[in-house]
């Protein structure tokens, strides 16, 4: 089966640095390939997504302070988050899709394959 395997999440004082590392499995190393953040009961949000190819689309809410790669030779994608903010607060997944960041992204829709998650504290 393919897996997604995040690690790095911990925690952290505001203002801080944090860099998530997600390894993916050759069966679910996608083209659409993004960073997605689930605060307490709500739905996870997207942060980030890198397709391939390379494009990238950063979510307003972090950008300048979030940044994503990836390695296709070693099937990893990374998040940098910098300044983080307590509400920057809870587990950060990482989501692969076969179909276009473009579209997965306007449209809101659910990536298809999920790893189990990162937990991220940052304290005032």
């Amino acid at each position: 089966q393919g897996q997604l395997v995040e690690s790095g999440g911990g925690s952290v004082q505001a203002g801080g640095s944090l860099r998530l590392a997600c390894s993916a499995s050759e069966s679910t190393y996608r083209s659409c390939m993004g960073w997605f953040h689930k605060d307490s009961d709500k739905e996870p949000v997207w942060l980030a997504t890198m397709e391939n190819h390379g494009e990238v689309i950063i979510a307003d809410s972090v950008k300048g302070r979030f940044t994503i790669s990836r390695d296709k030779r070693k099937n990893t994608l990374d998040l940098q988050m910098n300044n983080l903010k307590p509400e920057d607060t809870g587990m950060y997944y990482c989501a692969a899709d076969e179909r276009a960041c473009t579209w997965l992204t306007s449209s809101n829709s659910r990536f298809r394959y999920w790893g189990q998650g990162t937990q991220v504290t940052v304290s005032s």
